[in-house]
C-alpha cells in the first residue's frame, strides 16, 4: 500500500487514509432548469365538422431545480461526481387543445446545514437547516401559448403560437456547515474521538498518533430523562491552524453553529506539555478564526484522567483552570469516570442557553 507524506501536517497518509479523508464540505455545480415546451399551431380537421378553427396546445412548463435538507446526510459527497444538474424539459403542445406535460422536477437532497450562493457574486440564496425544508433555487421555463389562445373576433384563423422559454445555466457554490449542539475541540490526540465513541453510536477512528480523526464525526446522545444533542468531534487543531497549517483549521467553520464547546485537555500522566499552553494555543486559533467563535460559552474538560498521577496533575490545575471558566471537570472515558456527570453539566449549559435564545428572539 503507497504511502504518502503532507508536509503541512508533517503526517504520512496511505491510501486508505486518503480516501476517508474525502469529506467534502465544498462543492461547485452547475444547475439548469428544464426549458418550456413550444406551443402548437394546429387547425381542427374533422369529417362532418365544419369551421374547426384553432385548436393548437400550450407547451408544458420545464421542471425547477429544489434543494432539499436531509439530515441524514453528512458530507456533500453525492454531489462531487456530477457537475451538471438539470430538470426535464417540458413537452410541446399538441393538437385537439392538449396542453404538454411538464418537465420533471429535479430535488437534489443535501445535508441539513448546507449554504446555498451564488458562485459568482457569493450572495446567499438559502440556508437549509432544518430537515425536510426545500428551496427552489431556479425554476423551469414558461410554455408557449398555443394558437388557439390567439383566436379573436378578428382573427379566426391565427397561426401565431409562441416558443417555450429557455433556461440559462447557473454556477453554485455549496458550503456545509454541520448542524451540533456541541463542538468537542482540543489538539491532536486530546481524547476527543474517543469521548465521542463513549456517549454516542459514532464510531470514528482511534488510534496513538496525531490526526486520527480526517473527518468530523456526529454523535446523538441521549440521557436517562430521554433528552438528546447532538456532539461533533472536529479534527484537532495544531498551533498556526488559522495560516492554513495542520487539519482543523478546514473544520473550523463547522464548530460556527454549534451552541456549546466542549474542550479537551489531555491530562495523560504520559504527556510532558502543560496544558494551560495547550488551552492558549487552541484559543488563539479559535480567536484568529471568528472573534464570535472565540467568545462561545466553554467547558473544560481534562481528559484522560485515569491514572492517580493524572489525578494528582488535574488537582495542581484545577484552581487555574476554574480561574479561566468555572465549568471545569475531569473525565476518563477509558473507565467511564466522570463522564455521566460532564453530560448533565453539557445539558444543564445547553437548557440555559436555548433559554436564553428564546427570551431574545
Amino acid at each position: 500500500m503507497g504511502i504518502i507524506f503532507n508536509e503541512t501536517t508533517d503526517h504520512f497518509f496511505n491510501f486508505k487514509e486518503l480516501t476517508d479523508f474525502m469529506f467534502i464540505d465544498e462543492v461547485t455545480i452547475l444547475i439548469q432548469a428544464g426549458d418550456g415546451g413550444d406551443g402548437c399551431c394546429s387547425f381542427r380537421r374533422e369529417k362532418y365538422v365544419p369551421l374547426g378553427g384553432p385548436d393548437g396546445g400550450d407547451g408544458g412548463d420545464g421542471g425547477d431545480i429544489i434543494f432539499e435538507a436531509d439530515s441524514h446526510l453528512s458530507t456533500l459527497t453525492d454531489l462531487k461526481n456530477s457537475r451538471l444538474y438539470k430538470a426535464g424539459h417540458g413537452s410541446s403542445g399538441k393538437g385537439k387543445n392538449m396542453t404538454g406535460k411538464r418537465g420533471k422536477d429535479l430535488v437534489i437532497k443535501i445535508p441539513a446545514g448546507t449554504l446555498i450562493k451564488d458562485k459568482e457574486s457569493l450572495d446567499l440564496l438559502a440556508d437549509l437547516t432544518e430537515h425536510d425544508t426545500q428551496f427552489v433555487v431556479a425554476r423551469g421555463g414558461r410554455g408557449g401559448r398555443g394558437n388557439a389562445r390567439f383566436k379573436s373576433s378578428r382573427n379566426r384563423a391565427p397561426r401565431r403560437f409562441d416558443l417555450g422559454a429557455k433556461t440559462e445555466e447557473k454556477k453554485l457554490f455549496l458550503e456545509l456547515k454541520l448542524l451540533a449542539d456541541v463542538a468537542v475541540i482540543g489538539l491532536p490526540n486530546a481524547g476527543k474521538s474517543t469521548f465521542i465513541s463513549k456517549i454516542s453510536h459514532a464510531r470514528p477512528k482511534i488510534a496513538d498518533y496525531p490526526f486520527t480523526t480526517l473527518i468530523p464525526n456526529l454523535g446523538v446522545v441521549q440521557l436517562d430523562d430521554f433528552s438528546t444533542f447532538v456532539a461533533a468531534d472536529i479534527p484537532g487543531l495544531v498551533e498556526g491552524a488559522h495560516r492554513g497549517k495542520g487539519l482543523g483549521i478546514r473544520f473550523l467553520k463547522h464548530t460556527e453553529r454549534s451552541r456549546l464547546l466542549v474542550h479537551l485537555l489531555d491530562f495523560s500522566s504520559d504527556n510532558i506539555c502543560d496544558p494551560l499552553e495547550n488551552y492558549k494555543i487552541v484559543q488563539h486559533e479559535l480567536e484568529c478564526f471568528s472573534e464570535k467563535l472565540y467568545q462561545s460559552p466553554q467547558i473544560l474538560v481534562a481528559s484522560k484522567v485515569d491514572h492517580p498521577e493524572a489525578i494528582e496533575k488535574f488537582q495542581a490545575y484545577e484552581s487555574r483552570l476554574k480561574e479561566i471558566n468555572p465549568h471545569v471537570c475531569f473525565i476518563s472515558s477509558l473507565t467511564g469516570e466522570g463522564v455521566t456527570k460532564l453530560l448533565w453539566q453539557i445539558k444543564e449549559v445547553l437548557d440555559l442557553l436555548k433559554a436564553a435564545e428564546l427570551a431574545s428572539s
